[in-house]
């Protein structure tokens, strides 16, 4: 079967910790919806995988921002791929599911593609979606890393105050402009790798 829709989830924190970098994933996809115009409707509040999330669907894409508190963020992105498959008749071979993470071992707005069964590198988010989410074989994964770089203490505790900070508004420039783009490019290169889309679900 060939690919009919992308689905792209972003992880991060909800509430106070929205603006840290360990949401830079949520500010970059939020910045792509923008970059790709009307095509892509505004996020806006939906009913997703028995909570409430931020949703845009459009033609080609749906983007989905994760609600769940970074560490355990993995039963949601799996009830929602679940559910998105469901609800609109797909099996997973026609679907490409595409995470969307923040990256401490990459400057500041770095995109970089990452193959779906990469180390998780000790990043708590990605480790909790490997384990909810078993990647079928017959659909088409991969991992999109947003940089954030990182302090120059390599210790636990400054490496837990820095993903945990807020963002200052140049770098939050940088992130919702280099990284919107660095997105943007990604998945058009893995939209060509699995084969495009043919569907406007």
């Amino acid at each position: 079967m060939s690919l009919r829709r992308i689905l792209v989830v972003s992880l991060g924190n909800p509430g106070e910790l929205r603006n840290t970098y360990h949401s830079a994933g949520h500010m970059v996809l939020e910045a792509l919806q923008r970059t790709l115009g009307r095509e892509q409707p505004p996020f806006a509040p939906a009913r997703i995988g028995k909570a409430s999330a931020l949703a845009s669907i459009g033609a080609r894409y749906s983007l989905l921002q994760s609600p769940a508190v970074m560490n355990v963020s993995g039963p949601w992105v799996a009830r929602a791929y679940r559910e998105h498959l469901s609800e609109r008749g797909l099996a997973p071979s026609e679907v490409g599911f595409v995470l969307v993470h923040d990256d401490l071992e990459e400057e500041l707005g770095v995109v970089k593609i990452r193959d779906w069964k990469r180390s998780h590198r000790g990043h708590n988010g990605i480790k909790s979606v490997n384990g909810a989410l078993q990647a079928d074989p017959a659909g088409k994964w991969a991992r999109v890393s947003i940089g954030i770089g990182r302090p120059d203490a390599r210790d636990k505790r400054s490496v837990s105050d820095f993903v945990l900070s807020k963002v200052p508004r140049h770098e939050r420039g940088v992130l919702e402009g280099s990284g919107s783009r660095g997105l943007f490019d990604a998945l058009a290169e893995l939209e060509r790798k699995w084969g495009g889309t043919n569907s406007r679900l």
